[in-house]
C-alpha cells in the first residue's frame, strides 16, 4: 500500500510540474519579483556624471578619429568602435538585452559576441569567471573593467576602450563612454580582466 502511495504522490507531482498553469504562473512570477528585488539593491547606484560621449557619432569616418569620435590610433579596432557607437544612447533596463533598453552586462556581452565572437556569463558578477585579472595600469582595448557598488558586491561591468575611457550602460545615462577617473567610477573600480580566450 505504502509503495502506491509514493507512485500516485511522485505522479501528482510530476502532474503538477509539467501540467499545471497556476504552478507555472506563480514561478514566472516568482522570478520576476526576484529580479526586481535583484534590480533593488543597485538602485543607489546612479551615478551623476557627465559622460565623455553619450550619442552616436555622426562623423564615424572623419579623418584623424575612429568611430567613436576619439583620436587614432592605427591599433584601434575599428569594428569595436563602431559597434559601440551604434548603441550609444540606448537607455539603461535592468534585465534587458535589446534596443530598447539594456543592462551593462547584456551590453557587454552583445558586444563582445559581435565583434570577437565570444559568448560571456550573462551577469557582471559571473563575467569575472571568464577573464583573468589584471591591474588597472595593464588595461588594453577590449579588457573588461569591473566595478563593485557600495555593498562591496561586483554590480557593473564595461568595455575598457583606451585613455582612461570604458563603454558601458550606465543606470543614469544608458549606453555611454564614461572616464575611470570619473569620482565614482574611481571609488567603485574592482578589478581590470583581460578575457580568456
Amino acid at each position: 500500500m505504502k509503495k502506491y502511495r509514493n507512485i500516485l504522490w511522485m505522479g501528482m507531482g510530476i502532474l503538477l510540474l509539467t501540467g499545471c498553469d497556476t504552478l507555472k504562473a506563480f514561478m514566472a512570477r516568482d522570478l520576476e519579483e526576484e529580479d526586481f528585488i535583484i534590480g533593488q539593491l543597485y538602485v543607489d547606484e546612479m551615478v551623476n556624471e557627465t559622460p565623455v560621449i553619450a550619442r552616436p557619432v555622426d562623423n564615424a569616418s572623419g579623418g584623424g578619429s575612429n568611430p567613436l569620435g576619439l583620436s587614432y590610433s592605427p591599433g584601434d579596432n575599428r569594428q569595436l568602435y563602431e559597434a559601440i557607437n551604434s548603441w550609444l544612447g540606448v537607455p539603461y533596463k535592468y534585465g534587458g538585452t535589446d534596443r530598447n533598453g539594456i543592462d551593462c552586462s547584456a551590453f557587454v556581452g552583445v558586444i563582445y559576441k559581435q565583434v570577437y565572437g565570444i559568448s560571456l556569463n550573462r551577469t557582471a558578477n559571473d563575467m569575472t569567471r571568464n577573464v583573468t585579472f589584471i591591474a588597472k595600469s595593464q588595461l588594453r582595448e577590449g579588457d573588461l573593467v569591473f566595478f563593485n557598488n557600495s555593498k562591496g558586491k561586483v554590480s557593473h561591468v564595461g568595455i575598457y576602450l583606451k585613455e582612461g575611457l570604458f563603454a558601458h550602460a550606465s543606470t543614469s545615462n544608458g549606453v555611454s563612454v564614461s572616464r575611470l577617473d570619473n569620482t565614482y567610477w574611481q571609488k567603485h573600480f574592482y578589478k581590470g580582466g583581460r578575457v580568456k580566450k
